[in-house]
């Protein structure tokens, strides 16, 4: 699968995590700690989360503070709420050690800043449209969960590449983060973080890379497995180029032309529990819900 003439936008933050499904709850069970506990007990039901009686209630004072801040936080008009979710009895440090972990920061300092293969290509772009939603036009995959593995970079950098195939051939295929994570070790480090950037180039050099079903997702550090990198599922791309820095304008207009690879800093309690935001577009506030984890997922 050829793609010629290629440039894809990278917009770097700092994380990213994989889905997670909500689980509701009302006004009635936070009543009474009686109420809590059956909240909690229908929780990790729902969750299928195994704990010992001591560990449970060690963990049923973690839940009942989370279920109460994101009960009183979404009683806020902020444009994002929050919900319970399967993280519901952890606490925000062990979220962050265990999923947020993204080291994109760390490895960005001794990079520096990079600045892809080329200028930035939709600098002359006008007329955008007032919102845009690259799932509706088919070319954002269904949303992966990268697991207990730092490997953010490796997502977000698919993603992208996975987009800029459809616009361009009007097939939608999942490619591998594993061949990534994998193979592209020789200044990324897998499940220890990397950068988008280094991903980008290594894709360019390495003639493409292939299908999530040819090399599927394991969450964990792999051997190199040649004999699946060179098969004819190839995606190949041209280059990569960095949305100019802190230019909200240049970002829209990227955006409208493409999805973007992004990282986002992921620690703290708000996105441990996020769920969903109320988009703004350029004429006003509000053109839908944004309902996912994200791995990078931009409208």
């Amino acid at each position: 699968m050829e793609v010629t003439k290629l440039v894809l936008v990278v917009f770097s933050l700092v994380l990213v995590l994989g889905f997670v499904e909500s689980f509701d709850f009302h006004e009635k069970d936070l009543a009474s700690e009686e109420s809590l506990w059956n909240l909690y007990e229908r929780w990790r039901s729902h969750h299928t989360v195994a704990r010992d009686l001591n560990e449970k209630h060690r963990r049923f004072n973690v839940f009942k503070e989370n279920v109460n801040y994101i009960h009183h936080f979404n009683k806020k008009d902020a444009p994002y709420k929050l919900k319970l979710n399967k993280f519901g009895d952890m606490t925000s440090h062990e979220f962050k050690s265990v999923y947020a972990g993204s080291k994109v920061k760390h490895h960005r300092m001794f990079q520096g800043n990079r600045r892809g293969t080329g200028g930035f290509m939709h600098e002359k772009v006008e007329n955008l449209p007032p919102s845009i939603d690259w799932r509706k036009k088919g070319a954002v995959t269904p949303v992966k969960d990268q697991g207990q593995c730092g490997s953010c970079w490796a997502f977000s950098t698919v993603v992208a590449v996975e987009g800029i195939n459809q616009i361009k051939t009007k097939n939608l295929v999942s490619l591998s983060e594993q061949e990534l994570i994998d193979c592209d070790t020789k200044e990324n480090q897998g499940c220890n973080g990397g950068l988008m950037e280094l991903a980008f180039e290594f894709i360019q050099q390495n003639g493409g890379l292939t299908t999530e079903r040819v090399y599927p997702y394991k969450a964990d550090d792999g051997t190199c497995d040649t004999n699946l990198m060179g098969n004819s599922n190839l995606v190949t791309i041209d280059g990569h180029e960095n949305v100019p820095a802190n230019d909200e304008n240049a970002l829209m207009k990227a955006v409208a032309n493409q999805p973007v690879s992004v990282a986002i800093d992921a620690g703290g309690s708000d996105f441990q529990f996020y769920s969903e935001w109320r988009l703004w577009n350029r004429t006003g506030p509000w053109s839908g819900s944004c309902r996912l984890w994200n791995n990078h997922r931009w409208d």
